[in-house]
């Protein structure tokens, strides 16, 4: 919804916009944007001259500000079907799509198409480092979009991907995700099956072609010319690694290398990310040998591992992680670089399928990587963290809040350590403060 805003912004219109908990880095794009930003969903923070409402898919019936908005009368809409109708016509658009990765995908996608002279448009779920926005409406031709499964709004059960009609799509996992509107992992393969009916003839289907779950999806019906990629030579795009951290690797095409990615990103997840979006870059006519050397400046999303800083031979990363296949992903390209050093992970449980604990069994085996886990527990989890906490594999408690968090870490960690905020809210700030905390002791 913050791109959307910047979006609206850029295109000339007058933003305004309220969010239950404002935090950095978002916040601090849309007040440089001049945004104004009013804290809580309250009918007083609309204006009373606003022409039309675009609402998140946070809110729901009974929330105070939507309840104002259908007594009133006012014009709205959902920022998918926004986006759809204000900025994507006449555009070639390259959605990324799956559970995992989109943010970054996304950003490389639209970081490649930049170098190859494009000028695309994008819309992200984080702030791109090197744009420092997490939208543009662009010069170009493409606009890539990040392709989100979850439902468009409250009065739209659709997923917000529907509405994008891209000619390119990247299918890049499947797994069983957003539990407070999913009943099983077949819902949401029906809603990626929504989204393959949408692709023309014309265009390209970029699938992962080691997941299973994508490959049922295309057995409902694929209508449009498909190309995996992954780690297999057999599929048409295909990545050879050169370190195990996954921070250089070959990119074939067809059996033929076509360059060697030097870049600062670890695991094996990012280099099927990269190889992603260099085959969607393919599929609108870029070169892509001329724009592998561009990923070795590629600095990706905030809080996708990134590194806050190193004090005392410490080192703090901000990681939106918040699913177990990507928890140990992420840990897993970590591990991979930094060898024997010790990982402290710091954990939030704050996704809705989190809180309902739906992942709660797979938590503790995503965290067998870390020597030492920190797990915030608030008062109002509603299970049992202690179970999981007795699962995990090293050295493991909880606490409850953020100053409890931010203590506990400092009677911890050691010169070498490497710690890692792993959350997709704010946190209470916690990296930033722990960052602080050891500078000032």
């Amino acid at each position: 919804m913050g791109g959307v805003a910047a979006l609206a912004r850029e295109l000339g219109h007058q933003v305004e916009g309220s969010d239950q908990n404002i935090y950095p880095p978002m916040s601090t794009q849309l007040e440089t944007l001049g945004i104004a930003l009013k804290q809580g969903y309250r009918p007083e923070n609309i204006s009373g001259d606003c022409d039309e409402i675009v609402v998140g898919n946070a809110l729901s019936r009974g929330n105070e500000a939507v309840e104002h908005v259908l007594d009133a009368g006012l014009r709205y809409t959902s920022g998918a079907q926004w986006l759809s109708e204000q900025v994507l016509p006449g555009r070639d658009v390259l959605a990324v799509a799956g559970t995992h990765g989109k943010t970054t995908t996304t950003t490389i996608l639209s970081y490649l198409l930049e170098a190859a002279g494009r000028s695309p448009g994008f819309l992200v779920g984080g702030v791109a480092e090197d744009f420092g926005a997490s939208a543009r409406i662009g010069g170009g031709r493409e606009f890539v979009v990040e392709a989100d499964e979850y439902d468009t709004a409250f009065f739209d059960k659709r997923s917000k991907f529907v509405h994008y009609r891209p000619l390119v799509a990247i299918l890049n996992n499947l797994e069983y995700d957003h539990a407070d509107i999913f009943p099983d992992v077949a819902a949401i393969q029906r809603q990626f099956h929504h989204l393959v009916r949408t692709v023309p003839r014309r265009g390209r289907l970029i699938v992962n072609g080691h997941d299973e779950r994508l490959r049922e999806v295309l057995a409902m019906g694929c209508w449009t010319p498909l190309e995996r990629f992954g780690f297999d030579v057999a599929f048409e795009w295909s990545a050879r690694k050169l370190r195990d951290d996954g921070s250089s690797f070959a990119v074939m095409h067809r059996g033929g290398e076509l360059g060697i990615v030097e870049w600062p990103l670890l695991g094996d997840h990012n280099v099927l990310n990269g190889l992603a979006a260099l085959a969607a870059c393919a599929a609108v006519g870029v070169d892509v040998a001329s724009v592998i050397p561009a990923l070795a400046s590629f600095r990706s999303v905030k809080r996708r591992m990134e590194v806050i800083g190193e004090l005392k031979g410490i080192t703090v990363y901000d990681d939106f992680a918040h699913h177990p296949t990507a928890i140990a992903t992420t840990l897993a390209g970590l591990r991979a670089k930094v060898g024997d050093a010790r990982i402290v992970v710091a954990m939030e449980p704050r996704s809705n399928s989190m809180r309902l604990g739906a992942h709660a069994d797979a938590l503790a085996p995503s965290l067998d990587i870390a020597d030492v886990v920190v797990f915030l527990a608030r008062p109002e989890l509603p299970w049992d963290a202690g179970k999981v906490v007795a699962a995990v594999r090293g050295d493991a408690r909880t606490v409850a809040d953020g100053d409890a968090l931010i203590a506990a870490l400092g009677g911890i960690v050691r010169s070498g350590d490497h710690v890692v905020f792993m959350s997709n809210g704010g946190f209470d700030g916690a990296p930033r403060r722990f960052h602080a905390a050891l500078r000032d002791d």
